[in-house]
């Protein structure tokens, strides 16, 4: 079922994307790649920071035969519809690291896999998407976002803006709730929904046609059942993060 869901939103914007390619020429598949560290809160609504581990995906771009799918040239991105890629890494949780997790029960590593569209025109852009956690939790999350994009220079990018995160109903459950009779804590029934806000901030520099820098700066302030759970200590969360970047090209 969750192959499924997974191939229907990667599938769903083709259509949309396909467009003629110039004549001639291979097939060819394209995507970016960055892995890097961070500086993340201990848990979601922790008052601590702590370093951590960061990837990102870059949306991908196929060709094939005189159809092009995606976006892989500059002049194409700067504007029109097209569709990303979107993961997101989530440490585990367990109260052997935080004293005050105590008796809660601990939750495993996420991987949230995803994607959606994005709107693109010069000097701004729009996108929406939807990941599917594997691990620590096995529910849906989907963030809106919308950036104003600058490009100083041919290497140097930046890009900045507000960001929304929604959660489904087990999300929430999952960080947010507290069993009844966990001791030190009062029992709560998280809901899903609108569960922060905020705004992100990102450069990138290319080093290379290949590898790259990406750094990035976010704040985000947890709301409704996120920011009235007795687990949150602080509603204000911050993380700071550079990434290496490689792009990969495959011909066949």
């Amino acid at each position: 079922m969750l192959r499924a869901v997974v191939l229907l939103a990667v599938l769903a914007p083709l259509p949309v994307l396909a467009q003629s390619a110039d004549s001639g020429g291979g097939s060819r598949l394209a995507f970016t790649f960055g892995a890097g560290i961070e500086a993340v809160p201990g848990y979601f609504g922790s008052d601590e920071l702590a370093p951590g581990f960061d990837l990102s995906l870059r949306a991908p771009f196929l060709s094939f035969g005189g159809v092009r799918l995606g976006r892989d040239d500059a002049a194409a991105r700067s504007q029109g519809l097209g569709f990303r890629g979107s993961f997101r890494y989530v440490p585990e949780r367990n109260g052997e690291e935080y004293e005050e997790l105590a008796g809660l029960p601990e939750i495993d590593t996420s991987f949230e896999l995803g994607g959606g569209l994005s709107y693109a025109q010069p000097g701004w852009e729009a996108f929406a998407v939807a990941r599917y956690g594997l691990g620590g939790h096995e529910s849906w999350v989907g963030e809106l976002g919308l950036n104003l994009v600058a490009q100083p220079t041919e290497r140097l990018g930046f890009r900045a803006g507000p960001r929304v995160l929604f959660g489904s109903e087990d999300y929430a459950d999952t960080y947010f709730s507290v069993p009844d009779g966990t001791p030190g804590f009062e029992g709560f029934d998280a809901e899903g929904g609108l569960l922060s806000a905020g705004i992100e901030a990102v450069s990138t520099y290319a080093l290379t046609e290949s590898w790259g820098l990406r750094g990035r700066i976010r704040y985000e302030r947890l709301l409704n059942d996120a920011a009235d759970s007795p687990i949150t200590q602080e509603d204000d969360q911050f993380t700071a993060s550079l990434l290496v970047t490689r792009r990969f090209v495959f011909e066949f």
